[in-house]
């Protein structure tokens, strides 16, 4: 084990914050699931001359870009390098908001897009769509839940969720790029 790596473990839990930022954790998912769901019914007018032409590709941007770092943290775990690794998880959680806000955004000022493929791409479409967006609703609380343990020193706990918690919002991160790239003919 990397001296790095021992000198982290060696670092007490606190469950007092970890409580705490569960907590905070709850609400969070509380709020974000509330704001998609309004997002699908409320149309807020755009201010004269903005444009938001740009953000479906930047959104996938982003998206891609959650991925790489994603990637570069269990790279960095897996080479004991616990600091390189906390960065990049901050970076894809500082990424994942990101995405979050000018999403909802975008929605909550356009229309939906529809998708206008057919036969079996229009399959795989909807199939990619649909666990894209389960996988994102349910994995989020998770997501946070798994943070809270790694930023609280709570590392059994962390790895655990991390093994089934990881794969999962790496598959959100690179399934919504590819559903923005079926779905980019039709903007």
């Amino acid at each position: 084990m990397s001296n790095e790596r021992s000198e982290w473990l060696a670092r007490p839990a606190n469950e007092a914050l970890s409580r705490k930022l569960k907590a905070v954790a709850w609400v969070l998912t509380t709020v974000v699931l509330a704001l998609v769901a309004v997002m699908q019914k409320v149309r807020l007018p755009l201010p004269e001359g903005w444009d938001t032409s740009m953000l479906p590709p930047f959104h996938a941007g982003v998206n891609a870009a959650g991925a790489i770092v994603l990637i570069l943290a269990l790279v960095f775990i897996k080479q004991g390098k616990v600091g390189a690794h906390r960065a990049a998880m901050l970076a894809a959680m500082g990424l994942s908001v990101l995405f979050l806000l000018s999403y909802v955004a975008y929605h909550m000022t356009n229309d939906p897009t529809r998708y206008g493929g057919e036969g079996a791409m229009r399959g795989v479409y909807f199939f990619l769509l649909i666990t894209h967006i389960v996988s994102a609703a349910v994995s989020f609380p998770f997501i946070l839940f798994t943070l809270v343990a790694g930023l609280t020193n709570r590392f059994d706990a962390h790895r655990k969720m991390a093994r089934w918690v990881f794969p999962l919002w790496l598959y959100v991160a690179v399934t919504g790029p590819v559903c923005y790239l079926m779905l980019r003919p039709y903007y």
